[in-house]
C-alpha cells in the first residue's frame, strides 16, 4: 500500500495547527532536549534587553516546556555540558531576525551574512583609527572579556554612545573575528572566533547560496507552513534571496485558504494530522510565534505590536503587552510588572468571558515560575470581567 501524498490545500485552521505545533507548542514537549531542544528546534532565540516578567530568552522556553528554572535556562544556552570534550559551545549570539542566540552548528551558514557586514559602506558608528586592531590583539593576550573589561561599552550614559572600544568589538563580531559564547551577568563575553567557535565548523566556506538554502529550509521547519514574506522574516532575509533557493531549500509548495499567497510548508509537518494538548501561556512579545505581524493577524486575527517603545500617552495594551495563547488561540493580553512578591497585572485585555480562566491559569503558572506569591490585578479592559478573572485567580492561588 502506497503512503498518499501530503496535501497541499490547507484551510486556514490546519495552517495555524501546522504552525503551533512547529513551533513546539501543541503536543507533548520535548522535555529531555530541554532548553536547548527548544534553541535547535526553533533555530534562533531572540535576545533583548527589557525585563519585566523575565527576560525574553528566558520566557522562550518557559512558553515551551513550563516553569524550567531561569538559572537552568541561562546554563543551557551558555555553559558547555559537564565533560563535553573541549568545551565545546551550544550557542553563540548573532544577528539573524535580530540579535539572537543561535546553535552553534549553524555559524557555517551565516557565512553569507559576515560577508556582506565586511563589505557594507558605512557605519553609523565612527571607529578611531587602530582601535579594531587593539581590541583583536587585547583579546588574543587576555582571552574572553566584556566590553568593560576590554575598556568600557560608552562614552557617557547614552545607551547609543558607544566608546571606541565597544564599536570595535561590535564591527568584529558582525565580520566574524569575533563571537558572543557567553554572558556574565548579562554582559556579552567576547572571544576570538578561532579560539572559540569549534574547528569543525569554523571555516566560512559555504558559498551564499548554500548558506541561503539552509536558513530557508530552517525557517520553513520553524513555521511549519509560511508565505514568502513569512519565510523571509524568520532570519531577516530579503525576498530575493528566498526566491533564488526556495525550490532548493526541501519545502513544498502549498495553497491555504484565506491566505491570498502562495506559501510553502515543511513536508514532514504535512504527513501527520497535528494534534496533543495546547499550551496555555504568556508569549513574550518577541516569541517567534509572533515575530511578524502580518502573519499573526493571518493565523490568529490578533494584532500584536510592542509599545515599550511607544510614549505612555499613546499606548494601547501596555508596556510590555504578554499575549495569552490558550487553546491554541490567542486570547487576550497581559501587562505584568513585579512588585516584591506579588506579579501585578497592569493591564489586562480579554477575548469575551471565555477566556478568563485561560488568563488567570496562565498568571498563576507565571507568578509561581518567577517566586512570585501572589497576583494583583490592576486594570481589566472591560470592567465587567473583572470580578469573575479576581474569582478564578483566588480559586487558583488558594
Amino acid at each position: 500500500m502506497t503512503t498518499p501524498p501530503p496535501a497541499t490545500e490547507l484551510s486556514a485552521d490546519e495552517a495555524r495547527r501546522i504552525a503551533l505545533r512547529a513551533q513546539g507548542l501543541l503536543g507533548a514537549p520535548d522535555r529531555r532536549a530541554g532548553v536547548r531542544g527548544v534553541l535547535r528546534h526553533l533555530g534562533a532565540v531572540q535576545l533583548d534587553t527589557i525585563s519585566v516578567l523575565a527576560r525574553s530568552h528566558e520566557l522562550i522556553p518557559y512558553a515551551r516546556l513550563g516553569a524550567v528554572g531561569r538559572t537552568a535556562v541561562e546554563d543551557a544556552y551558555w555553559k558547555p555540558a559537564p565533560g563535553t570534550p573541549g568545551a565545546r559551545p551550544h550557542a553563540f549570539e548573532y544577528w539573524s531576525h535580530a540579535a539572537c542566540i543561535l546553535p552553534i552548528e549553524e555559524w557555517p551558514h551565516f557565512a553569507f551574512r559576515r560577508r556582506a557586514y565586511r563589505n557594507r559602506p558605512h557605519w553609523n558608528h565612527a571607529l578611531p583609527e587602530d582601535t579594531y586592531g587593539q581590541v583583536i590583539e587585547q583579546l588574543r593576550a587576555e582571552g574572553p572579556l566584556t566590553a568593560t573589561e576590554l575598556g568600557g561599552a560608552k562614552k557617557t550614559s547614552e545607551w547609543w554612545d558607544w566608546s571606541g572600544t565597544k564599536v570595535a568589538v561590535e564591527r568584529a563580531l558582525m565580520y566574524g573575528e569575533v563571537v558572543c559564547v557567553e554572558r556574565r551577568g548579562w554582559k556579552r563575553v567576547y572571544d576570538l572566533a578561532e579560539r572559540a567557535v569549534p574547528a569543525d565548523l569554523l571555516h566560512d566556506e559555504l558559498d551564499d547560496t548554500e548558506c541561503l538554502r539552509r536558513l530557508v529550509g530552517l525557517a520553513g521547519r520553524a513555521l511549519g507552513v509560511g508565505t514568502r514574506a513569512d519565510i523571509a522574516d524568520y532570519h531577516r532575509l530579503k525576498g530575493e534571496q528566498v526566491d533564488a533557493v526556495i525550490a532548493d531549500s526541501g519545502l513544498v509548495p502549498v495553497t491555504v485558504a484565506g491566505w491570498g499567497k502562495p506559501a510553502w510548508a515543511d513536508p514532514a509537518a504535512l504527513r501527520t494530522v497535528p494534534r496533543g494538548r495546547h499550551r496555555t501561556t504568556l508569549l513574550s512579545p518577541f516569541d517567534s510565534l509572533i515575530w511578524e505581524r502580518a502573519r499573526t493577524e493571518r493565523l490568529f486575527g490578533f494584532t500584536h505590536r510592542l509599545e515599550a517603545y511607544v510614549p505612555k500617552p499613546k499606548r494601547i495594551h501596555g508596556y510590555f503587552a504578554m499575549p495569552v495563547l490558550a487553546g491554541g488561540r490567542l486570547v487576550g493580553r497581559v501587562d505584568p510588572a513585579r512588585e516584591g512578591r506579588t506579579l501585578v497585572a497592569r493591564q489586562i485585555t480579554l477575548d469575551g468571558p471565555r477566556a478568563v480562566p485561560a488568563v488567570a491559569q496562565a498568571l498563576t503558572e507565571a507568578a509561581s515560575w518567577v517566586d512570585c506569591t501572589d497576583v494583583r490585578v490592576e486594570r481589566v479592559d472591560a470592567p465587567e470581567l473583572r470580578a469573575p478573572l479576581t474569582q478564578e485567580l483566588a480559586r487558583a492561588l488558594a
